[in-house]
């Protein structure tokens, strides 16, 4: 993204539209989107609270086959520290 942390959300929902890509975001705006009008087409939301960076990256490899796998069948996916909610 041309600004990096500092895209606007319409910009990344623009982008994730025409590029057809997953939104990964900790930001509860891309939920409301979601719900309300579908867009982005595919949101994955992290719910883990405030954790570092570490964290993070360790669910993430720890849960990435799990994680891909829910979302390639549904379109919201919930990554929280210890659950991944499948949202159908």
């Amino acid at each position: 993204m041309p600004n990096q942390n500092f895209t606007d959300d319409n910009e990344i929902l623009k982008f994730a539209l025409e590029e057809n890509r997953i939104v990964i975001t900790k930001d509860s705006d891309f939920l409301d989107s979601y719900l309300l009008k579908s867009e982005p087409k595919k949101l994955l939301l992290i719910r883990t609270g405030n954790i570092t960076n570490q964290m993070l990256l360790k669910i993430f490899s720890d849960k990435l086959e799990i994680i891909t796998k829910l979302i390639s069948e549904s379109n919201l996916v919930e990554v929280t520290q210890n659950f991944i909610i499948q949202h159908k």
